[in-house]
């Protein structure tokens, strides 16, 4: 059995409302086990004997069209590849302020072309490092709520679907798939 993390883009935040007990019961109708949600914001660890991610989230995205009429975005990470991430945050050892440190996941690794012409909006000072599926978020001068170098804007200019987090619930989840 292996432990993953669903992580669903857009869910509360905006106008996709979705109750964590619907996530929880979906999740485990699917067959998957320990079925726990983190905060309000789509997140689900859960276990499963399925080893394919892609499979693993079509699923989740799949039942929550079927049974709630809803399209969100579904990324899967296993439990041993968000240890990696909250292990190698380039950011870490410079930051405090767990707001102003966030991780982009993405659901493909973007092409290289359009990783090197990523830029930070005019302006700002916010540093990033993008590794594989995932982006490292440093917000030097403040929070991500006050900046246009967003999830929408990394998006638009990666080419790929995108689901942020702050360094708290990052953190927070490698616990969770951890045990």
């Amino acid at each position: 059995m292996t432990r993953y993390v669903a992580l669903l883009r857009g869910v509360n935040v905006g106008t996709t409302r979705l109750a964590m007990a619907d996530l929880r019961r979906i999740v485990t109708d699917l067959g998957h086990e320990d079925v726990k949600t983190y905060l309000q914001s789509g997140n689900v660890v859960f276990g499963s004997s399925v080893r394919d991610a892609e499979k693993l989230a079509a699923g989740i995205a799949g039942a929550l069209t079927d049974e709630l009429a809803l399209t969100v975005p579904v990324l899967v990470r296993s439990g041993r590849e968000l240890a990696a991430i909250a292990g190698g945050n380039p950011y870490a050892d410079r930051e405090d302020d767990p707001t102003r440190l966030l991780v982009a996941f993405l659901a493909t690794a973007p092409k290289k072309s359009t990783v090197d012409s990523l830029t930070v909006p005019g302006g700002e000072n916010v540093s990033f490092t993008v590794t594989g599926r995932e982006v490292f978020l440093h917000y030097v001068d403040g929070g991500y709520g006050r900046s246009k170098f967003t999830n929408a804007y990394l998006e638009k200019k990666l080419g790929v679907v995108a689901t942020s987090r702050n360094w708290k619930s990052v953190r927070a989840l490698a616990e969770l798939t951890a045990s």
